[in-house]
C-alpha cells in the first residue's frame, strides 16, 4: 500500500537518495528543502523551506503522514577555542530546532495515520570524542535526547521515532573532507569496513525504519558507520 512521506532535505546527499527510494516503492513524496534542481525528474511535491527559518504554516495542507524524515546537517570542524556562540547556535539551529519545528508543526499529520515512523540524524561523533566536533556533537546530541524523550512520549499516538546516527558518507555536505581520491582512501581506513558510506548505504536502513518491517523499533539511537563507533580491529 502507497503512503505519505515528508522527507525534509530531501534534495541532496542522503535526503535525496531516500527520495528515490520512496518514490520507486510508489509512495507519494513530499520534499521540503531550499533547493529543487535536483527533484526535476521525480513526481514529488516541493515545499520551499529553508529550516533556519521558522516553518510557519507549510504542512498545514498535508494530508496523514505515515512518515517523516528530518535531514539538514552541518559540518563545521573547528578547534573549541575558535568556534563562536553564533556558530554554535547555527549548528543548533539546523540540527534541533528546525527538527523541533518540524515535529511539532506535522504532529496531527503524523498521528492521523495510526502507525507512523520518525527518523532524525545524528553522528558517529556523538559516540566518540572526536577532535574539532564539539559543534556538531553538541547538537546532534541534543537530537538523540529529544528522539528518546519523544519516542515515550508520543509512543501511545503509534508514532515511532528513531535516529541513524552515520559516519563520514560521500555527499555534497561532506565533499570537501572528500575532495579527491586521497582522502577518500585516508577516510576509509579509519573505518573498521574499509570505506566511508554512501548515501544509499544510509538510506536503505532509514527506509526500513519507515516501513511495516521496523513496526516494533522506536526509541533508538542506530549506527550506520561502517563499524566505526564500536570497533577498533
Amino acid at each position: 500500500m502507497a503512503k505519505n512521506f515528508l522527507i525534509i532535505g530531501g534534495s541532496s546527499g542522503i535526503g535525496l537518495a531516500t527520495t528515490r527510494k520512496l518514490v520507486s516503492e510508489g509512495n507519494s513524496v513530499w520534499v521540503a528543502s531550499r533547493n529543487s534542481d535536483t527533484l526535476k525528474d521525480l513526481p514529488v511535491e516541493h515545499i520551499a523551506w529553508d529550516v533556519s527559518q521558522p516553518v510557519g504554516t507549510r504542512f498545514e495542507a498535508l494530508p496523514e503522514l505515515h512518515g517523516l524524515v528530518y535531514c539538514p546537517g552541518t559540518i563545521n570542524l573547528k578547534p573549541f577555542h575558535r568556534l563562536s556562540r553564533e556558530e554554535f547556535q547555527h549548528d543548533l539551529n539546523i540540527n534541533l530546532f528546525g527538527a523541533i519545528d518540524a515535529l511539532q508543526s506535522t504532529f496531527k499529520n503524523l498521528k492521523n495515520a495510526k502507525g507512523a515512523s520518525v527518523v532524525l540524524f545524528s553522528t558517529v561523533a556523538s559516540t566518540l570524542g572526536m577532535n574539532f566536533h564539539s559543534a556538531i556533537a553538541t547538537a546532534k546530541s541534543a537530537v538523540e535526547g529529544l528522539a528518546k524523550s519523544l519516542a515515550a512520549e508520543w509512543a501511545s499516538s503509534a508514532i515511532r521515532i528513531n535516529v541513524v546516527a552515520p559516519s563520514l558518507t560521500d555527499t555534497p555536505l561532506a565533499s570537501k573532507l572528500l575532495s579527491d581520491n586521497d582522502k577518500k582512501e585516508a577516510a576509509g581506513k579509519r573505518h573498521p569496513l574499509g570505506r566511508v558510506g554512501t548515501a544509499e548505504d544510509v538510506a536503505e536502513v532509514v527506509c526500513f525504519l519507515l516501513s511495516d518491517k521496523a513496526s516494533w523499533i522506536t526509541g533508538q539511537i542506530i549506527g550506520v558507520d561502517g563499524g566505526m563507533g564500536t570497533l577498533k580491529p
